[in-house]
């Protein structure tokens, strides 16, 4: 064959489609253009292929159920309009609403509306990350649980517009990161709790101020809010030394009456009492450990039950001890320690725990050493004074109230506080009294109960005045401290009965933990039932799970 010879229209360029790898060559008829109907995509199931799988048999945790319909599915991707924004409950107190985030993942957090106003270029992130911790060290060193100054820490962070923060808590470290975006390096900020001290108006006072931080209708500045803290920490205290010694002496006669005690053992108990507090001032003053510092303090009152016990006056000695150590028994730090354990906070929790049993050994070498001496020179203490235990109802709830009242000044809380703290002590002895003496329940569990009121009351009255729990509720376990089984413990011990000591110790622990507890399942079951936020459900409703662990 000869070739024809090219026409000029043969010899114009070819486009690109021409000299694709696809075209198909000279003399091959171009195939027909696909329908409108067929897929035209190149992820289009072939010809041949079938677009379900093998049919699982019927019954098989692989098959469908029966109500499935592929066409009403719901999407498996983000959908194009994006998720919907996710918005708090705005009325629910701050500790609520930072709870939820804090248990919710990290990528299902909402995007947070900048509550605080700040300058046109953003946030200044160090001093941000800065007034965070010193927030977070003034209520860890308060006694705050560490579920709330992470909440707290988170509110801070939040309301001047960083999202992306992760606080952490531990008993003696705060730490915070804030990530701006996925390409920039992390800021990481972090602070040392070195002392630690009592002080609930200055912890009312921090929570005054995050609750203004995080609320829209004030408008609180970095400026502002550092000169409130400057405030908060050069505030002084609102009862003067003697006033706090007073009260120790008075705590500690109220707790012997309660116990049994008349007016001449009300007496020997608080002067005791006041003694030992001295005692433990002038060891402080030495620089001493807290250690030593309880070991001082808890001789004199030992010390004045073995002198009474040789004079010939016949009262009961075991109360003047026991009421010196109801003012001793740190409940305070055991309620934390219990609660951040409860939290899922184990290495503070076990912080706190490993605290309260340096302290209650303290107290017990205090005591021991006294009783052994006493033995020694012939006193007659007797532990089946136990037995014989008084029952004085209206005398009793009295000084139960008393007792919480004194607990409440040692505490340095608001004047406006201590009242209701003293009302919930009383109701506490109440129903400890009604279930233990009258219903004749256990009182492990009689104690629990009275407990679980306690941390009702208490986290109900702190969510109505938007403020911490602790002041009306470490006040008014006072009463339920477990001070005579402690003693009565320490004596058979000394008295060479190591199995009876150690079955009062481990009652008294018993009881310790039911007060800890108690107060925390209160606490969960007013947040239970009272107004909690979920994301995205209006109203009232449940609250989100807590931190799972285990994978169910």
């Amino acid at each position: 064959m000869v070739a024809e010879p090219e026409g000029p229209e043969d010899r114009k360029p070819q486009s690109d489609e021409a000299r694709s790898a696809f075209t198909p060559p000279p003399g091959v008829g171009q195939p027909d253009g696909p329908e409108e109907d067929h897929p035209s995509s190149e992820f289009a199931v072939p010809t041949g292929v079938g677009t379900e799988g093998p049919a699982e048999p019927e019954g098989s945790a692989f098959a469908l159920p029966s109500t499935y319909s592929a066409r009403n599915s719901p999407p498996a991707f983000t959908p194009a309009h994006g998720i919907p924004v996710v918005r708090l409950t705005k009325d629910a107190p701050w500790q609520d609403r930072m709870r939820t985030m804090l248990r919710m993942p990290v990528g299902e957090r909402p995007v947070p509306e900048a509550v605080q106003r700040h300058e046109e270029g953003g946030p200044a992130v160090p001093r941000v990350l800065d007034l965070t911790l010193r927030i977070g060290e003034l209520l860890l060193a308060g006694g705050e649980g560490a579920e709330d100054v992470e909440a707290a820490m988170f509110a801070i962070s939040r309301s001047y517009g960083l999202d992306r923060c992760e606080p952490t808590v531990t008993f003696t470290l705060l730490s915070i990161t804030y990530q701006p975006s996925l390409v920039d390096d992390p800021v990481t900020a972090n602070r040392t709790v070195r002392r630690r001290g009592t002080d609930y108006t200055r912890l009312a006072a921090v929570y005054r101020l995050v609750h203004d931080i995080s609320t829209e209708e004030s408008e609180v500045s970095l400026e502002e809010a550092y000169r409130r803290l400057a405030e908060i920490r050069r505030n002084r205290h609102p009862y003067p030394g003697w006033a706090l010694t007073l009260a120790g002496g008075l705590l500690a006669g109220a707790a012997s009456v309660l116990v049994g005690g008349d007016a001449l053992v009300f007496l020997a108990a608080a002067i005791s009492a006041m003694l030992g507090d001295r005692l433990a001032w002038l060891c402080a003053g030495r620089g001493l450990p807290e250690f030593y510092q309880f070991v001082a303090a808890a001789m004199p009152s030992a010390a004045m039950g073995v002198a009474l016990t040789l004079s010939p006056l016949e009262v009961r000695a075991s109360a003047v001890i026991t009421g010196g150590l109801f003012a001793l028994i740190p409940g305070r730090a055991l309620v934390a320690g219990v609660q951040d354990g409860l939290t899922g906070f184990y290495i503070t929790a076990a912080a706190r725990l490993l605290e309260v049993g340096y302290l209650v050994v303290g107290i017990v070498v205090g005591v021991l050493g006294v009783l052994y001496l006493g033995l020694a020179l012939g006193a007659g203490l007797n532990p089946e004074t136990a037995i014989h235990s008084v029952h004085r109802p209206v005398v009793q709830t009295l000084a139960a109230m008393a007792l919480s009242l004194c607990f409440a000044v040692l505490l340095q809380q608001e004047r406006n506080t201590v009242l209701l703290a003293t009302f919930n002590g009383g109701v506490a002895w109440v129903v400890y009294g009604a279930l233990a003496n009258t219903a004749d329940v256990s009182p492990v569990a009689a104690t629990a109960a009275a407990a679980g009121l306690v941390g009702l009351f208490g986290q109900a009255l702190s969510r109505y005045r938007f403020a911490s729990a602790l002041p009306y509720v470490t006040a008014a376990i006072g009463p339920l401290l477990p001070g005579s089984a402690t003693y009565f413990g320490l004596l058979e011990i000394a008295r060479n009965d190591l199995n009876a000591g150690l079955t009062q110790l481990t009652k008294a622990a018993a009881l310790a933990l039911a007060i800890a507890i108690g107060v925390n399942l209160g606490g969960e079951l007013s947040r239970l039932f009272l107004r909690v936020p979920v994301p995205g459900v209006e109203g009232p409703s449940g609250r989100r799970a807590a931190k799972r662990t285990r994978g169910f």
